[in-house]
């Protein structure tokens, strides 16, 4: 990604390179040294961290020193902001003036978002989801997608027929793609050399 924000930059125009990566990725070395570079160079990139407070089965409170990821961000000289990451306004919002500030010059921005995941980490029956049930279910109740509807309803008087008709048309697409994903061919040996080299 931070070579995606450097060809942005390079190309000019107001595009902005995004990178989504856990908590525990900010544990390793090509973490920082892409900060560190992006910083450097003042690249229009947002490092945007999923704090789900458990990388795979191990807590964050071991592996992540200080306990806040965009604290980080103050050895690299650029903003570390910790949002909520269930509060879907309060992302937008703080990814908009990240992405203002980058399409300023000004560089990339470090945003964590602390959230929860709502499943094990990957699905396996086999494998036991070690985080606590009482965590979970405190998690579970801050429903991002919940507290956004109950913030609409409040602000314009979102109906539950709206919610309805909103939520069947997402449902739609994403039966969509899956139809489409599922028809498609599987591609050819030799498309794994396409798009990784610039003419």
């Amino acid at each position: 990604v931070t070579g995606a924000a450097l060809a942005a930059q390079m190309d000019g125009g107001d595009r902005v390179a995004v990178a989504f990566f856990g908590e525990g990725a900010s544990n390793a070395g090509p973490f920082h040294e892409s900060i560190n570079i992006a910083s450097h160079w003042k690249l229009p990139v947002l490092y945007v961290c999923e704090n789900n407070l458990w990388a795979a089965n191990t807590p964050a409170t071991q592996t992540v020193s200080n306990g806040q990821v965009a604290a980080r961000a103050g050895g690299y000289g650029i903003p570390g902001v910790t949002v909520d990451g269930n509060d879907i306004l309060a992302v937008h919002a703080t990814a908009a003036e990240a992405v203002d500030r980058a399409r300023a010059g000004e560089g990339p921005t470090l945003i964590e978002c602390r959230t929860y995941r709502q499943r094990s980490h990957t699905e396996r029956i086999e494998v036991e989801d070690r985080r606590p049930v009482a965590e979970v279910e405190e998690w579970m109740g801050r429903d991002p997608i919940e507290r956004l509807a109950a913030d609409l309803t409040e602000r314009v008087a979102l109906t539950p027929t709206q919610r309805d008709e909103v939520e069947a048309e997402v449902r739609q697409i994403i039966e969509a793609a899956v139809e489409f994903a599922e028809a498609s061919p599987f591609p050819e040996p030799d498309a794994v050399l396409e798009d990784v080299y610039g003419d």
